[in-house]
């Protein structure tokens, strides 16, 4: 098939499949960051610039080294070295951006909605790296891609996801891509972490954490974000990790060969145990691995590599 999309926004906005032609895209990547020279001329003269509003690692990191290993030149932009801190509005600083030239802008910013608002703004490409509670599309994907490496599809698989559902666009995206590739999802958390009406993208909620891992394939835990919750939603650490953290007793109550995922950053000890994070059913690596192979097959896509491919 032909990708035609300009952008890369959010999971809601792709088929199924557009999301099995990324994925085969993203392993074709994959062997590249396997040689011995990581690097191949695909993107050389394209300009990326990595526009993060706010703090990222792994997002940050794998982007840039996507760009990189498709020999695209990339520019990081973060909110403090930007105009914005002088008062410059959001719109003025990408048009700015724009008027030198970039292909592809991917932005990670505070506010659900920003990058769709942005793409309207510009003619390059926009891949959302992450918008407020809204949509983490790169991840969802990535995910995906991890769990069909170790599952070989999602047909019927029964996914677990555990943690602070309200603030975590990660767990949105996945559960409306996951659902639509044919997974069923449940998810699990206090219920001053659980937004009403979560039901309507294609999950269901499970009353208590054992009933949510029983029998699951895939156990994705989700760390609390402090820093969007305004006030604290659940008493104590210690309470929250007694009642929705993932530790092997609990884990064992999930298939033999689940697969356990965490998005990243772990709060290890709250969310998860260190046995289990560093234990054999984890993916958590993998997930970062792929990560960077996924997004270069993105930029790949929305620089119109397939386009180009068909017309040769």
């Amino acid at each position: 098939m032909r990708f035609e999309k300009k952008d890369i926004l959010d999971i809601d906005s792709l088929s199924c499949e557009e999301i099995t032609y990324i994925l085969d895209t993203a392993r074709g990547m994959k062997e590249i960051s396997q040689r011995a020279v990581k690097k191949v001329p695909t993107l050389r003269g394209k300009t990326i610039v990595l526009f993060f509003q706010e703090p990222s690692t792994r997002t940050k990191m794998s982007f840039e080294l996507a760009g990189k290993r498709l020999s695209a030149d990339t520019v990081a932009i973060s909110k403090s070295s930007s105009s914005i801190v002088k008062g410059e509005t959001l719109r003025d600083t990408v048009r700015t951006l724009e008027a030198m030239k970039p292909d592809i802008i991917v932005m990670r910013h505070s506010c659900s909605g920003a990058a769709c608002q942005v793409a309207k703004w510009v003619q390059c490409s926009v891949i959302n790296a992450g918008d407020g509670t809204h949509a983490h599309p790169s991840q969802a994907l990535l995910d995906m891609m991890t769990i069909q490496e170790e599952k070989g599809g999602f047909e019927d698989l029964k996914v677990s996801i555990v943690g602070d559902v309200s603030h975590s666009r990660v767990a949105r995206s996945n559960i409306i891509g996951l659902s639509r590739m044919g997974a069923k999802v449940t998810i699990c958390a206090p219920g001053t972490m659980i937004p009403v009406g979560i039901e309507q993208m294609g999950c269901t909620v499970a009353r208590d954490m054992d009933t949510c891992v029983a029998d699951a394939d895939v156990v994705m835990m989700l760390r609390i974000q402090k820093e969007r919750q305004g006030s604290l939603l659940f008493p104590s650490e210690r309470e929250y990790s007694t009642l929705y953290g993932l530790n092997p007793a609990r884990l064992a109550m999930a298939a033999k060969d689940a697969l356990v995922m965490h998005p990243g950053p772990l709060n290890r000890g709250v969310e998860i145990s260190t046995l289990v994070a560093d234990g054999k059913q984890s993916v958590i690596l993998d997930q970062v691995t792929n990560g960077v192979a996924l997004r270069m097959a993105l930029f790949y896509l929305v620089a119109g590599g397939s386009r180009n491919a068909d017309s040769n």
